[in-house]
């Protein structure tokens, strides 16, 4: 069964480097690969991190989910926008404006607005009296040419028909909207960092399944060296012994490579300057709590189903938003004067005034009853989308349930295959140096040990992630250390 290096999968988003546990001692680099000296880089060069770390390192430093933060503050700050809308609108405003003339009024023009404006210029030419020299007399000056006003100015909403709550509540659906979806990026992450660690951590374990197999065939080759010198076994014998012995060191190599690979995915995501040794192993769990638990949880608490009900409120949000354009719009307001010219016309203008305004909706083109209609839409295909994404989880918690019990069954179940094979290896090492047995029985036992191990390794491996979504899907990678430290059996190669 041939494994791939699960470092090959991409890597999702990078992660900021923290200070982690320390170095690869001698005494641990020894346990990777006892008494070969082909490791891929040398201990001193190796960076330990456990699991804990690694995921702590990816919760305050990765860049994908530190861009999710700063979304999460950008909808914070929306939200204290909306709560301004109850606030009244003051302003601040200056005007200078250029007249082509002076605005004069003369008494002519006075009389000539009266009712009796006729008789009275007819009693004026009567009485001898020069319409003209009385203009010029008594003519008198509202404005200058050039005109300079300044004044504030405050405009208070006291009803809009809904419209400033319905704005807040929109708001507030997307700020938690921002949040469901910063906690779903972090479930996106927790699985990313579970692959790509215990990727590491097996192709540690088929590193070492390598190097045990290498050494026994250098073992049996040795052996049949000195038999064929010995004229005990045939050439053939240890021709066969030779090549199956450099084909393991070729297997080796191969799955060295491989576990650099796997290294410098790992140590790239979590920026490390050195390449990353997990200094937490696979392990399994006698037993999961009940599917129906994690069922249960994940309809629950899963970000992606709150998003939906987030998405539910603004949509509501939109149809408060459109009806309100029906009903009028109710405001204070006041004015005051700052600066005034020393004008006729400024004299007897007001320094200040207050008063109620309405608004009222006759036509609107804002095409709102459309609005309203495409919101309600909206609602119904929240609801339809909940529906069917509670039934897609449903199912998928299930499928990862039933692959992480389906892993475990297999892990155990191997476990009298590798006893078996143990046993065969050696029954076969001593009968070949009997004669009973030939250099192609010993090979096939070394390889089928092998392979029971890899197979386990395996296993224990895709247990570690089932597990890993299983808790991410409901909520609960914090308790992750408690199946790992606390329940779990130590899985060793």
């Amino acid at each position: 069964m041939k494994i791939k290096p699960i470092a090959a999968m991409t890597c999702c988003a990078a992660l900021l480097s923290i200070p982690f546990s320390g170095f690869v001692t001698e005494a641990e680099a020894s346990e990777l690969v006892e008494g070969n000296n082909a490791t891929v880089v040398s201990p001193v060069s190796q960076q330990a991190v456990s699991f804990t770390d690694a995921w702590r390192a990816v919760v305050m430093s990765n860049d994908g989910l530190a861009a999710e933060r700063a979304n999460v503050e950008r909808t914070e700050h929306l939200q204290d926008a909306a709560s301004d809308l109850f606030f009244p609108q003051v302003t601040a405003k200056a005007n200078y404006t250029r007249l082509d003339k002076p605005i004069e009024i003369k008494p002519s023009d006075v009389i000539g607005s009266m009712p009796a404006g006729e008789q009275v210029a007819g009693l004026a030419q009567m009485l001898g009296i020069n319409p003209a020299a009385v203009d010029k007399m008594f003519t008198s000056q509202l404005t200058d040419r050039d005109i300079f006003t300044s004044s504030i100015r405050a405009v208070w909403p006291i009803f809009t028909g809904g419209r400033i709550m319905a704005a807040q509540d929109i708001a507030k659906g997307q700020n938690e909207e921002a949040r469901y979806l910063l906690a779903m990026k972090q479930q996106a992450k927790f699985e990313d960092l579970s692959k790509f660690y215990f990727g590491v951590a097996m192709t540690q374990q088929l590193l070492q399944t390598r190097v045990d197999v290498e050494q026994g065939l250098k073992k049996h080759f040795e052996h049949a060296l000195k038999l064929e010198q010995q004229g005990q076994i045939a050439k053939v014998e240890r021709l066969q012994a030779e090549a199956s012995y450099d084909k393991a060191r070729v297997e080796r190599q191969k799955a060295e490579r491989d576990m650099e690979i796997a290294q410098v995915a790992l140590t790239k995501l979590l920026k490390l300057e050195r390449p990353a040794v997990p200094s937490t192993s696979l392990f399994i769990n006698e037993s999961l709590p009940p599917m129906s638990a994690f069922i249960e949880k994940t309809l629950s608490d899963y970000p992606g189903l709150h998003i939906l009900d987030a998405k539910k409120k603004q949509a509501s949000g939109l149809i408060d938003a459109e009806k309100g354009k029906y009903y009028p719009e109710v405001y204070l307001y006041g004015n005051y004067s700052l600066h005034e010219d020393d004008t006729l016309a400024a004299k007897t203008a007001p320094d200040w005034a207050v008063g109620v305004g309405v608004n009222i909706p006759l036509i609107d083109n804002s095409g709102r009853s459309g609005k309203v209609k495409a919101a309600h839409s909206m609602v119904t295909q929240v609801n339809y989308l909940h529906a069917q994404a509670e039934q897609d989880l449903s199912v998928l918690v299930e499928k990862t349930y039933r692959e992480a019990m389906q892993a475990l069954e297999e892990y155990n179940g191997l476990s009298s295959s590798l006893k078996l094979a143990k046993e065969n290896v050696r029954l076969r090492e001593k009968a070949f140096s009997q004669g009973l047995s030939t250099s192609l029985d010993v090979v096939d036992a070394e390889l089928y040990q092998a392979s029971v191990k890899t197979q386990r390794s395996a296993a224990a491996f895709q247990y570690v992630i089932s597990l890993s979504r299983l808790l991410a899907m409901s909520g609960e990678m914090n308790s992750f250390n408690q199946y790992q430290q606390y329940q779990g059996v130590e899985v060793k190669s």
